[in-house]
């Protein structure tokens, strides 16, 4: 996704203005931490001039790479071997290991990245809602909805009578991910994975991914047309490797699902991925509600602990059929059938927007497990068809 981006990366007279001893490892270092928070000519001119003096101030003993090191210390160049033994064993073609592993180091961003996460949040409160779906569902990304939906009207119908999936649904996910493809990462998913795998911590997950994504290379992807986000999601649905594996689908008969530049081939790939993931034809992700006041939303709130995502699923009613709420005074905006089973969902508190949530809304959850997210894909879907 996008970076944020700032003001305060120096310009070329910072070097210049501190001359001779005055430049020191530290300070050209705290330079290339500031300019990478923001992308940029700037950026894209400054951090070879930095890791070039960088290195002639370390000296030949003290390499890039020695800034990191993995959890149980083993060479990088060394496990990269083991990777791709690993690759060659389990059928990926010679040509396809050499170039997909050629010139590899680790990438200290991409651990910086992934080392600061944050962690699970407390269980007091929440943000809200509301300001969230403004920012995420706005004119600028409607109207771009609307575009890419009458521009492939003909395809997007096809498909939906292929996998089952609502075009808007589709149309929205590509406007989440990657904003319709004009952003989708520029890490080399071969340096992130193969850096994520050796330094340790998740080695299992991001070596299988790694070798997912030679297989998917193997298939004739150029490695400069492999680039994502620094913990491997690439192309315009931001699919892992291995997820592309099992889920993308050569959506217009050219004999090859390409992710990476094709949008008929992504918009069958991301219906295929919600048909799996159980999506209900003819059903929507959910309808706004009416909840009457004084209406105690916390008396229905679910017992179960979801095994996975238990914060994003503790926020939803318990199950119970839309005649069952409606007996309650909690009324649907919309028609659904009686026996449809919904979930109530009032995310800001009484008095707030209200939503009556099908099963279908689990299936976005499955894409990205996040109310917001789901919540905002689902009101974009609306938007662009209303």
């Amino acid at each position: 996704g996008a970076f944020n981006r700032s003001a305060t990366c120096p310009r070329w007279r910072c070097l210049l203005a501190r001359p001779g001893p005055q430049v020191t490892r530290s300070w050209l270092l705290g330079i290339q931490a500031r300019c990478e928070k923001h992308a940029g000519m700037i950026f894209r001119i400054l951090t070879p001039t930095i890791l070039a003096v960088t290195l002639l101030l370390s000296g030949p003993a003290t390499p890039l790479r020695a800034q990191v090191e993995a959890v149980d210390n083993v060479d990088f160049d060394t496990y990269v071997g083991q990777l791709a033994a690993r690759a060659r064993a389990e059928g990926v073609s010679e040509a396809t290991v050499r170039r997909m592993t050629a010139g590899l180091s680790p990438d200290p961003r991409v651990i910086r990245l992934d080392r600061g996460q944050p962690g699970s949040p407390t269980r007091s409160g929440y943000p809200a809602l509301a300001p969230y779906i403004d920012k995420h569902v706005n004119p600028v990304r409607i109207n771009g909805g609307r575009d890419v939906y009458r521009q492939h009207s003909s395809a997007l119908r096809r498909i939906e009578r292929d996998f089952g999936v609502p075009p808007q649904i589709i149309v929205a996910i590509f406007g989440h991910e990657t904003s319709y493809g004009r952003i989708t990462g520029g890490f080399d998913l071969a340096r992130s994975l193969a850096t994520l795998a050796w330094e340790g911590r998740r080695r299992e997950l991001f070596a299988d991914e790694f070798i997912a994504l030679l297989k998917v290379a193997d298939r004739g992807f150029a490695r400069n047309e492999m680039t994502g986000s620094w913990a491997g999601a690439m192309g315009y649905p931001q699919f892992l490797p291995s997820v592309y594996q099992r889920l993308a689908v050569d959506g217009d008969g050219d004999g090859r699902a390409n992710i990476f530049g094709n949008r008929i081939d992504t918009f069958a790939s991301i219906a295929n991925y919600f048909r799996d993931a159980g999506w209900r034809s003819g059903q929507p992700w959910g309808v706004r509600a009416s909840v009457p006041g004084g209406f105690d939303v916390d008396a229905y709130r679910t017992k179960l602990e979801a095994p996975v995502c238990p914060r994003v699923h503790e926020r939803h009613s318990r199950w119970m059929s839309v005649d069952e709420w409606r007996a309650l005074g909690v009324v649907p905006q919309r028609t659904l059938p009686g026996d449809t089973l919904v979930s109530l969902f009032q995310p800001d508190g009484p008095g707030t927007p209200a939503w009556l949530l099908t099963g279908n809304y689990r299936v976005i959850l499955e894409y990205n497990c996040s109310n917001y997210y789901a919540m905002s894909v689902g009101l974009l879907a609306d938007e662009i068809v209303n």
